[in-house]
């Protein structure tokens, strides 16, 4: 039950509210002064405090700015005599969350009790998860030992507190979008949205709306206003991943944001000054994609302010049994298994595998492990299958008969193998056989495949 307080410098309306608040089962504190509040807060932090806004020496408003810039916690609510009504409107200015007007009805006292409680209950709720993305995503907490991995971190946490755009390069699996988060969680940011856009399973034809928005009317089914990415990350950070599969097109309008600062909804007249911190990441190279007049110069140097190279797992073996045992403890907790160890045996083959799934794949191989062990710890069998079965996804066979090669079955027998191995996510299914979404989709529905087997919306980087 919530902790109240009550500050008011009349004895009687003080046991009274103790009294009524009491009955129904609040904790309820009081203090005859504002002076005596501010002590009382710092003692038993109260979820709500009841404040008269009339007191000798300090009044209610002085009471409230004072609590709040010693980070008081409280709701505040303000109680006034009928003529004073004005000053509470002031004293919800500088914080309170309602006020009651003299002479107090029960009920009503209650009521508005009530919905304070349940308003500071949702504020240390917020409080809570805020603390959790933070430990999550520290920059303490993020494993890596390998020399490559210390020069990464070392970079982060020289940019984590600038303005400046990042590039973060590395193949699929490698963390980028991780290594974004824990840029914005270790930033002054930190308050305000991270939000993450895979470029590569945006349709073209979507791509403005989704990050700019558009006004009722801009097109035909534009029935109501939709605020973009752009403006619902005002303030934070939007980490745009896979940039090197974004149109061309709408490289130009990305770079224009990035000069001016500003965006202008589809349909819209006015621009809108936007503050978004920008990273973006990438598994191909730019470079080639500049000599091939796919990407932007302009934009390439805009983008790459800082440059952020991510390795692959092969090349840093040396924090696999580390991360296994991280993956090992995650999952332990969120399956409520008691499995304290990956076994000697294990983490060899772990070690000797090329894992070109990168950390997502190992993440998986001990996801699995995990579910299905009957042990206290990771054994050999426990993930020898899954190492065994993770052939490149081109590897198939076919007989050529006197008839030849089918090739229409070859390419329907490889986009079924490669949605399978991506569980239908076709963005990424894409990008296990080098081929853009778009092309991967038209050769897919060319062929009349089973649309019930995709999902057109990319998982994380």
């Amino acid at each position: 039950m919530s902790v109240i307080l009550v500050v008011d410098d009349e004895p009687l309306q003080r046991e009274i509210l103790k009294t009524i608040l009491d009955d129904e089962g609040y904790e309820t504190h009081t203090a005859s002064s504002g002076e005596e509040g501010l002590e009382t807060l710092k003692k038993f932090q109260p979820d709500v405090v009841l404040t008269d806004l009339k007191m000798e020496g300090m009044d209610g408003i002085e009471f409230i700015e004072t609590a709040r810039a010693e980070n008081s916690s409280g709701t505040f609510i303000v109680m006034t005599a009928h003529g004073t009504v004005g000053s509470a409107v002031e004293a919800m200015k500088k914080g309170a969350f309602d006020y009651l007007q003299k002479p107090l009805e029960k009920d009503h006292l209650l009521f508005t009790v009530r919905r304070a409680a349940e308003h500071a209950d949702l504020l240390k709720e917020n409080l809570h998860l805020q603390k959790e993305l933070y430990d999550r995503f520290r920059m303490e907490g993020i494993v890596g030992r390998s020399q490559k991995m210390q020069e990464a971190m070392a970079i982060m946490k020289k940019v984590a507190c600038s303005p400046a755009t990042i590039l973060i390069i590395g193949e699929s699996g490698t963390g980028k979008e991780l290594i974004a988060r824990a840029i914005h969680y270790n930033s002054p940011r930190k308050s305000k949205p991270f939000i993450a856009l895979n470029c590569a399973a945006i349709p073209e034809n979507l791509f403005e709306s989704e990050l700019f928005g558009y006004e009722p009317g801009a097109f035909t089914g534009a029935s109501a206003r939709k605020i973009g990415l752009f403006e619902a990350a005002n303030g934070g950070t939007l980490f745009l991943d896979e940039i090197g599969d974004m149109p061309l097109m709408m490289q130009s309008k990305l770079l224009r944001v990035l000069q001016d600062r500003e965006i202008r909804r589809l349909g819209g007249k006015d621009p809108i000054k936007i503050d978004v911190r920008i990273i973006t990441a990438t598994n191909k190279d730019l470079e080639k994609e500049l000599a091939k007049n796919s990407f932007r110069e302009d934009l390439y140097y805009r983008l790459k302010v800082v440059t952020i190279p991510l390795p692959p797992l092969r090349e840093r073996k040396e924090d696999i049994a580390e991360l296994a045992d991280f993956f090992r403890a995650k999952y332990s907790r969120e399956f409520g298994k008691r499995i304290r160890s990956v076994e000697q045996a294990a983490l060899k083959a772990l070690h000797e595998y090329a894992w070109p799934g990168n950390i997502r794949q190992l993440e998986s191989v001990i996801e699995r492990a995990v579910v299905l062990s009957d042990h206290e710890s990771i054994n050999l069998n426990d993930i020898q299958s899954e190492l065994r079965t993770a052939e490149p996804i081109t590897s198939f066979d076919f007989d050529l008969s006197e008839e030849g090669i089918n090739f229409e079955e070859l390419e329907k027998d490889l986009l079924r193998k490669a949605m399978s191995k991506s569980h239908g996510v076709v963005a990424k299914a894409a990008k296990l056989l080098g081929m853009s979404y778009k092309t991967f989709w038209y050769r897919w529905e060319k062929l009349s495949m089973d649309s019930t087997q995709s999902k057109k919306i990319s998982g994380d980087e």
